[in-house]
């Protein structure tokens, strides 16, 4: 990843935002606070990511917590929620 000051930032920043095209861009200001700079795509890649590992952390929970049913080959009590009512 690479390192920048605003100021830089500023006076470069087409240079930049093709930079962050293909790897981070950190931004540091003098207080010490950082920033990244990120493709947007990338950006929502990885939100995609962390949404999908959220889930399935979830369901390990539950398993662990013995919150969920083990499935029996032909059991299809599951399914008659899914019936019409007639």
């Amino acid at each position: 990843m690479q390192n920048v000051n605003p100021k830089k930032l500023r006076a470069e920043l087409k240079d930049y935002l093709d930079l962050a095209s293909g790897k981070p861009i950190r931004i540091q200001r003098r207080s010490g606070e950082s920033y990244v700079l990120i493709n947007e795509d990338d950006f929502s890649e990885m939100k995609n990511e962390i949404m999908s590992l959220q889930k399935r952390l979830l369901a390990m929970t539950e398993v662990v917590d013995k919150k969920v049913e083990e499935y029996q080959p032909g059991d299809h009590t599951r399914l008659k929620r899914l019936e019409k009512k007639a």
